[in-house]
């Protein structure tokens, strides 16, 4: 067991509450203003607020750092890496590849997750109902070991400090960011700032969102929303996904699910190297089962599943159609259609040519161009040499 999750299952005896796995989440979205109190603007318009930690409210000054410290190599061990690297704008913040590599060259085991409307998730990575913000998830692609991302660790962090306490430009972002702090440059404060900047990454100008979709997505639409299809049940509210949180949120729903994509030996199990919920709970219910992840730029973040299985959004749809994958050689096989813990919504369909291209219409219509181009949200060293 990675020790990760070790930490994760220490943090259990908290205790914590988990919603039932296959529940449906009801959201209200009325946002009274579009500003918190720190008079930092989400700009989330009609969706409502983000919740935001007590102890790390937005401010212009954190938003800034932070973007800054996403996009600087300097935050890894060997200077090699930075959050981009895995999380590419023009990508809705992925990075294409089926698995990601750390700063060492260690593979991970799961796909890049999207960081669209980050700050929405009611948990935190693909199986972790432990981490419901992302000051607490952060901490993972900063300082794990198993497999090495960043690569901070008790041996370099010092070093990695001085790097922006020579920074004299980095100093003062650092001083607007936590006023009032006689050492503000940490790696606590480097964390919160980061998190706010993910926190406001919000995407909400899609065609769907103009009301601009073609009757093919429409068509679409009503197909994704019925019980032919079930898509709704995981894929619900504005950010088209059960796990979700936000400001206005009075019912926290934190589902997982398993959808078939794997079982290895009858009983449910996924390949070991990542066994989903299971990992963290230990229950043998809770085998292959993973967050449903939301679909807005969904056309952008291929490849897709927890482990980048499936290539296209066309071979996600045969998947489905099928009601799980029946895989037939290999190391991995086995007939997932018959996991005994797969979801109740996974249950095959049939679909004709046309409504294969209006769904897939209907999924683009969620892609959102503005937001993997809104300079808000680029690299601004990018920027600062293109002024110099």
């Amino acid at each position: 067991m990675s020790a990760q999750y070790k930490i994760c299952l220490l943090i259990l005896s908290a205790g914590f509450y988990l919603a039932g796995c296959d529940s449906e989440s009801h959201y209200e979205v009325a946002p009274v203003s579009s500003t918190n109190d720190q008079g930092f603007d989400y700009l989330n318009g009609a969706f409502p607020e983000p919740h935001e930690p007590e102890d790390n409210k937005a401010t212009e000054a954190k938003f800034q750092l932070g973007r800054h410290l996403f996009y600087d190599k300097r935050l890894s061990g060997n200077q090699t890496q930075s959050c981009e690297s895995c999380h590419f704008q023009s990508l809705a913040f992925t990075d294409g590849k089926v698995q990601s590599i750390g700063s060492t060259g260690d593979l991970l085991s799961r796909n890049a997750s999207t960081l669209t409307n980050v700050g929405y998730n009611a948990t935190y990575t693909w199986s972790n109902p432990v981490l419901k913000h992302i000051e607490s998830q952060l901490v993972i692609p900063m300082f794990g070991e198993f497999p090495v991302e960043l690569g901070i660790n008790d041996g370099n962090k010092e070093a990695i400090l001085s790097r922006f306490k020579d920074d004299n430009e980095y100093v003062q972002r650092f001083n607007l960011a936590f006023p009032n702090q006689d050492a503000p440059i940490s790696l606590p404060n480097i964390i919160k700032s980061l998190a706010v900047f993910n926190r406001a990454l919000i995407s909400n100008d899609s065609d769907f969102d103009r009301g601009e979709m073609s009757s093919s997505a429409m068509r679409g639409q009503a197909l994704f929303n019925s019980e032919k299809m079930e898509c709704f049940h995981c894929h619900s509210g504005f950010n088209f996904t059960d796990s979700t949180l936000h400001e206005d949120t009075v019912f926290v729903s934190r589902p997982f699910f398993n959808t078939g994509l794997y079982n290895l030996d009858e009983e449910g199990s996924y390949p070991a190297i990542d066994n989903g919920l299971f990992e963290v709970t230990q229950q043998p219910g809770d085998k292959g089962k993973f967050r449903p992840p939301t679909l807005r730029n969904i056309t952008l973040t291929a490849p897709y599943m927890h482990d980048g299985s499936i290539a296209t959004l066309d071979e996600v749809l045969a998947f489905y159609a099928q009601g799980g994958r029946n895989i037939i050689e290999g190391e991995f096989i086995g007939d997932g259609r018959n996991n005994p813990n797969k979801s109740e919504f996974v249950n095959g369909f049939s679909l004709s040519e046309q409504e294969k291209a209006d769904l897939i219409a209907f999924l683009t219509a969620l892609t959102d161009h503005a937001f993997v181009a809104n300079p808000r949200f680029n690299n601004p060293f990018l920027n600062e040499v293109n002024n110099d």
